[in-house]
């Protein structure tokens, strides 16, 4: 009689891989490395602002991250190019056993620009999401970063009473750490509804920007107004040449339109190019 087979041989997950690098030929940023293992792609480069920026968009099949599965990505930035990425709609961290990964390595050389968008992360109740980010600047380069998590689905009247969510984040400028964060987020924990955590908004959101600003672009972005009373509460931080933004929010929309809106001023006067919102956000 035939041994059992082990049921953990049978254990549904995904390892997935992406690796990306952007060099500049003159005045146009190329794709020099579009590398990938398991289900992580990006689509085709787009230059809706002209050849300088090189867009892509990183889509990730499956639709939702499950227990077990781990999602490596790793994007380099060659001098003097310019790479824009975000995605096509929200990733979906799913109820689980086990808990589930995403490592995020971006490297950016001197001279070069690098905007990291991506739409939201909804992290379901019961859900074991855990998240680094380990991001690498050399000389004058730029980034422009966010991210936007999601509590439970409120939407479904959902709470994030089970699971957990960790993340951290490091960025460097040629190896000095500039800005390091933990968040360490348990289902049920009295932090989402204290004033001195979440205070019951299910949405958090944070953008990092290089460089700084003047005192009059910095109330104005402090004072942006929303058409939806109330959904928003965010501000803004100048630290040495890094300039922090945070806000909370009733929902996902409500707090990557504040996003956006901060994007629209801020890179023009950091980034030095007009704002130009990639077409699939309007999708």
């Amino acid at each position: 009689m035939n041994a059992p087979v082990p049921t953990t041989l049978f254990t549904p997950n995904w390892q997935a891989e992406l690796e990306l690098a952007y060099g500049c030929d003159g005045v146009t940023t190329r794709p020099t490395l579009r590398r990938h293992k398991g289900p992580l792609r990006v689509q085709k480069h787009l230059y809706a602002e002209g050849p300088q920026v090189c867009q892509h968009i990183i889509v990730h099949p499956p639709g939702g991250i499950a227990g077990g599965d781990r999602l490596d990505i790793s994007v380099t930035v060659g001098a003097n190019a310019w790479a824009q990425l975000t995605s096509p709609g929200a990733a979906k961290w799913y109820r689980a056993g086990a808990p589930a990964y995403q490592h995020l390595s971006l490297r950016v050389a001197a001279g070069a620009t690098l905007e990291w968008l991506p739409q939201e992360a909804i992290i379901y109740s019961a859900a074991q999401a855990e998240l680094s980010t380990e991001i690498d600047l050399e000389g004058d380069a730029k980034l422009l970063y966010w991210d936007v998590v999601a509590l439970g689905r409120p939407a479904s009247d959902e709470r994030f009473d089970a699971g957990h969510f960790l993340a951290q984040l490091n960025v460097r400028r040629d190896g000095q750490l500039i800005w390091h964060e933990r968040q360490h987020l348990d289902g049920g924990d009295g932090l989402l509804d204290s004033p001195i955590g979440l205070d019951g908004k299910p949405v958090f959101a944070t953008l990092l920007i290089t460089g700084e600003i003047n005192t009059e672009l910095l109330e104005h972005c402090r004072s942006l107004p929303h058409p939806i009373s109330g959904a928003v509460r965010g501000n803004l931080t100048q630290l040495p040449g890094l300039l922090v933004a945070r806000c909370l929010a009733s929902e996902a929309l409500h707090a990557r339109a504040w996003l956006i809106e901060l994007w629209r001023l801020l890179r023009p006067a950091l980034l030095g190019r007009d704002a130009v919102p990639p077409r699939i956000w309007s999708t």
